[in-house]
């Protein structure tokens, strides 16, 4: 599996410098498009992470940005005249829940105690990058299964995603990219 995006650098309209529609309390809210190509055919599920793993010396934690499960394959728009055949599109994270209902996505770091954010809009949703200090990287991992994590529920907690795919039984295809963004100086 391969997985893509037209960008290497998270485009400020998705991350710290998005405009004042795509932030709810100061969070980017708006998620990116990324594509995967070459998913094994057995593959009927899409699950993933977007973390920031260069937070850890920021606030002693890797932040969790947007986790999701159990996306359909056959729920998402394939375009076949397009080079990437599967696009997970713009703002998928605010959308998923009214156009694939039987997806469900995680909790955020803005969830954990530490941060004590309560707005599932922020807690439950794709949280842009917001680097305080330098250039961070984020990495952005999907896996596919033949059939769905069933132990998983609304707001789930990223390692239950970790888990569960750790004991799943079945063919597991994985891909993964890593994108970055920088802090703006005033």
């Amino acid at each position: 599996m391969r997985v893509s995006a037209d960008f290497t650098v998270v485009p400020d309209e998705f991350a710290a410098a998005a405009p004042p529609e795509n932030l709810i309390d100061g969070t980017p809210v708006v998620s990116f498009s990324f594509y995967i190509d070459g998913i094994d055919p057995s593959a009927q599920y899409l699950h993933w992470q977007f973390v920031d793993p260069d937070s850890i010396p920021v606030c002693g934690f890797e932040w969790i940005h947007w986790s999701v499960a159990n996306v359909p394959i056959d729920a998402l728009m394939f375009d076949f005249n397009d080079s990437h055949a599967l696009q997970i599109p713009p703002d998928f994270s605010r959308t998923l829940p009214s156009m694939i209902p039987e997806a469900i996505q995680g909790r955020t770091s803005a969830a954990s105690k530490f941060v004590g954010k309560s707005d599932p809009a922020v807690t439950m949703r794709y949280n842009g990058p917001t680097p305080p200090d330098a250039v961070h990287g984020y990495e952005l991992q999907v896996w596919a299964t033949a059939s769905p994590l069933p132990e998983l529920r609304q707001g789930f907690w990223l390692n239950e995603l970790l888990h569960a795919l750790h004991g799943y039984e079945g063919p597991l295809d994985h891909g993964g990219i890593v994108l970055s963004y920088s802090p703006k100086n005033d």
